[in-house]
């Protein structure tokens, strides 16, 4: 039986054929180098739910304002404000909030995103990305994927994750059916993982347990808002593609 302690920090997961039975525990959902995975974790390929967007009704309108107060860090470790990230009277943002820097999950996100950006840019998107951990962390997948530093933030309290009310648990983080939708994604998952090292992995417990989500404002205005329901359950990009590059930007 396999535990995280015995990964190294250059750990490179290998990820199993479409057709395997069952996905590595330590690869899919890698957790902080101190939790043991005592019975091993399958995920049963049986499974497969889409999770339907998530209504920008559950948000007050003032939501932009409470997450505009929150701080947190860019990736070379200076504080910043939420409000600053975007012009918040006309400007597009698209605010993708990962699990964790460690994640394998969030590296394929991430790397997504990146291959979108001229996308955004193009359409004069402002591109945000979160992770869960400290700045130096962030610096680890931002140098290793790469993904570029003026678009990378560390969130190491959880602040934002915990106005937007994203999922957090050991039930959404291993359990839940949803983190089934990865085995479609075998090409992208392996693609990451060609400079993947859970040397990125917070050594806090609680932040493994974190989940994501994708949002997109225009000023202070939610335009689109989803949670993701397990790991690796990220918002279709064509989705929030079609939301914020049909925006008008003054």
């Amino acid at each position: 039986m396999a535990t995280l302690q015995s990964l190294s920090p250059t750990f490179r997961p290998s990820i199993p054929a479409p057709n395997s039975h069952a996905f590595p525990a330590a690869t899919l959902f890698n957790s902080s180098p101190k939790f043991i995975f005592s019975n091993g974790l399958r995920v049963s390929r049986r499974h497969s739910i889409i999770s339907p967007r998530v209504s920008n009704s559950q948000y007050s309108p003032q939501i932009a304002e409470t997450l505009g107060d929150v701080s947190i860090f860019t990736a070379s470790g200076e504080p910043v404000r939420f409000s600053d990230l975007w012009d918040q009277y006309q400007g597009v943002a698209v605010v993708a909030l990962l699990r964790h820097f460690g994640c394998i999950c969030c590296w394929e996100l991430a790397l997504t995103l990146r291959e979108s950006k001229a996308r955004f840019d193009s359409a004069g998107v402002k591109l945000i990305a979160v992770g869960v951990g400290t700045p130096n962390k962030a610096r680890v997948l931002a140098e290793r994927l790469p993904f570029p530093m003026d678009c990378l933030y560390a969130d190491p309290e959880r602040k934002a994750y915990n106005v937007l009310k994203l999922y957090h648990g050991l039930g959404r983080t291993f359990l839940n059916p949803a983190s089934a939708k990865v085995f479609s994604r075998y090409d992208s998952l392996q693609k990451a993982a060609e400079n993947y090292t859970i040397g990125a992995t917070p050594n806090d417990i609680s932040s493994v347990l974190q989940q994501g989500g994708m949002f997109v404002f225009r000023g202070k205005e939610l335009l689109y808002a989803r949670k993701d329901e397990g790991t690796g359950d990220h918002a279709p990009l064509d989705d929030v593609l079609e939301v914020c590059c049909k925006v008008p930007v003054a």
